[in-house]
């Protein structure tokens, strides 16, 4: 994390392409980790980053589903625009927090 970055909310859950892994939402941007756990020994590793974008290339959050609940985000990239499914508990707390988050947002 940057020096003036703060966590404001992560969560254990699944994105559509990635699979298992932890959310992130910061001040400064919405990142999401790979993860590998171990049933035995209840041990969970964190992987690579695979989906990293500063608030201000996050161009819409919003929640989708009636019972698999997940907040889509929709990212600026290099090839166009990328989306991303997760598979969260409170999908609205995560989408209302995203977009919080990008009206505050001020680039370092």
């Amino acid at each position: 994390m940057l020096p003036n970055e703060k966590k404001l909310m992560q969560e254990d859950c699944s994105e559509d392409k990635f699979g298992p892994g932890v959310l992130t939402l910061t001040n400064m941007r919405v990142a999401f980790d790979k993860t590998e756990g171990r049933i035995i020994d209840f041990t969970k590793k964190f992987g690579e980053t695979v989906m990293e974008a500063r608030l201000d290339e996050v161009l819409e959050a919003a929640k989708e589903g009636t019972f698999i609940k997940k907040v889509r985000i929709k990212v600026k990239s290099d090839g166009g625009e990328k989306v991303f499914k997760f598979g969260v508990f409170s999908n609205g707390k995560w989408a209302k927090a995203i977009q919080e988050a990008i009206a505050s947002y001020k680039p370092q």
